[in-house]
């Protein structure tokens, strides 16, 4: 009986975790690279038509980005929303997929030689 407690304890607890881990990790940020960049333009409105005909809206960028070592790379990516212009994000990118995510970041934030790039 004792033994059949702890399991259901145990399995409890690693249910709770990764529900835990699913809901506060962003796997598409796990083993990216980072690069740093700033938004420049109001980006290209792509506009898709999905099966139930509502109209899908995103807006495609292609902005040079910069790694932790000041190394430029030009990016190509998709945001649900237009960027606010002049505002600095971090891209999450993998080899072969490309940027998988972004997150705006402040001027302070920015590693040394990608904030000297980026002015």
């Amino acid at each position: 009986m004792k033994k059949l407690i702890i399991s259901c304890i145990v399995i409890a607890a690693l249910l709770v975790g990764g529900l835990f881990f699913l809901q506060n990790v962003n796997l598409n940020r796990l083993g990216a690279d980072v690069y740093y960049t700033q938004v420049q333009g109001q980006g290209k409105k792509l506009e898709d038509k999905i099966d139930n005909g509502e109209i899908m809206v995103r807006y495609e960028y292609e902005l040079p980005a910069f790694d932790k070592n000041g190394q430029q790379k030009t990016f190509k990516f998709s945001a649900p929303k237009q960027l606010r212009e002049k505002a600095y994000l971090s891209l999450f990118v993998k080899d072969g997929k490309g940027v998988t995510s972004y997150e705006e970041v402040t001027k302070e934030e920015l590693p040394g030689k990608a904030s000297q790039q980026l002015q």
